[in-house]
């Protein structure tokens, strides 16, 4: 990298990480009034809120990443045109794709730190806060409202109707069936908790099905094996949007392998692999703006503009994703399509570019 490519760089990344800050902090803001209006149920306070809202800020700051980087690097070339800078290079016979290249190359930098901080900071931090949250304001989670969490494991169909601090289960029934779909065992437990790979039911009533009638059994203990961990179910608490791509794909081949429709989760996969390549294109985009129909225009219409755009990406993206999931298009088609249309209109406007 030369001393051109580290000078158009630490214009890019300033103006990036500038923009950043701002969109974080107005986020933040409505963020902490939205969670005021929680606070005094159960135990979620004031200092329950204010660490909500500080633990959500990486999942936030990654979502924003393509919007910064467009109004950030709108502002960082827009400072070096304004100050006649982008003039003289292109003086010195420095073409616009030499400029783009640059901008591209620190983009792949910022790409890999905020692919690094959504899978493995803003992920684990946004989980820790739904369920301090969830905790904090009922000191239970119920899943799927008053019917409970419903789950499939091969032939046994699993309903759990809590989850109690310190990941103990509670109301749990358990329905397993033969060949033929018949009923042939029910489980009924008070409570579980995992223990050496496996759950430890307590309180149990089993009851057998069988063509002589059926045969019910009390027991105080009964160990319960079961492809369901502590993990998987943590998994399921909060939405796919949450979750880092491992543990999509972890709970994309549960699904799969029980034939349950993993539509849903597959398009967040998806999604979370295609928002770093979107800041990318957000990057690129910044080009043709400084240097074609923006060349005169003032910092504060581009920044308008970059606002705009980033706000019409997200828009497309999200109508996108959405219909893909209701017709059950490919989640990779539907992840993909916005960043490539973008681009494809990118490199038509620079294409103009003189």
């Amino acid at each position: 990298m030369n001393l051109l490519d580290r000078y158009i760089g630490r214009a890019v990344v300033s103006g990036t990480f500038i923009a950043l800050l701002v969109l974080l902090a107005i986020q933040a803001f409505f963020s902490l009034m939205s969670e005021l209006g929680s606070v005094g149920t159960g135990h979620y306070g004031l200092a329950q809120a204010f660490e909500y809202v500080i633990l959500t800020l990486p999942r936030t700051a990654y979502d924003l990443f393509p919007t910064s980087a467009l109004v950030g690097s709108l502002f960082g070339l827009g400072q070096l045109a304004a100050n006649s800078e982008l003039v003289a290079v292109r003086a010195a016979g420095v073409s616009v794709g030499r400029i783009a290249r640059s901008v591209l190359q620190v983009g792949l930098v910022m790409l890999i730190a905020a692919s690094a901080m959504g899978e493995w900071v803003a992920a684990p931090a946004e989980q820790y806060a739904l369920q301090m949250q969830a905790l904090a304001q009922s000191n239970r989670i119920t899943f799927k409202g008053r019917f409970g969490f419903w789950a499939r494991d091969q032939d046994r169909f699993i309903n759990i109707g809590q989850i109690l601090p310190g990941g103990i289960l509670a109301d749990i029934h358990v329905y397993q069936f033969d060949d033929e779909h018949r009923l042939k065992l029910a489980t009924e437990a008070k409570r579980a908790m995992y223990h050496n790979g496996d759950w430890l039911l307590e309180n149990v009533r089993q009851s057998r099905v069988s063509a002589d009638g059926v045969h019910v059994r009390h027991l105080h203990k009964l160990t319960w094996k079961t492809l369901i961990s502590p993990g998987l179910l943590r998994l399921v608490m909060v939405r796919p949007q949450s979750l880092s791509a491992r543990e999509l794909r972890r709970y994309i081949d549960y699904l799969n392998s029980n034939g349950l429709n993993a539509g849903r989760y597959r398009l967040a996969f998806w999604m979370r692999i295609a928002a770093p390549l979107s800041g990318m294109v957000m990057l690129f985009l910044s080009i043709p703006f400084v240097f074609g129909p923006l060349r005169s225009a003032a910092m504060g219409q581009r920044l308008v503009v970059g606002v705009l755009v980033g706000v019409g990406y997200y828009l497309f993206s999200q109508m996108v994703s959405h219909l893909g999931l209701v017709y059950g298009f490919n989640a990779a088609l539907s992840a993909l399509t916005p960043p490539v249309v973008f681009f494809i209109g990118g490199m038509a406007v620079l294409r103009r570019v003189r």
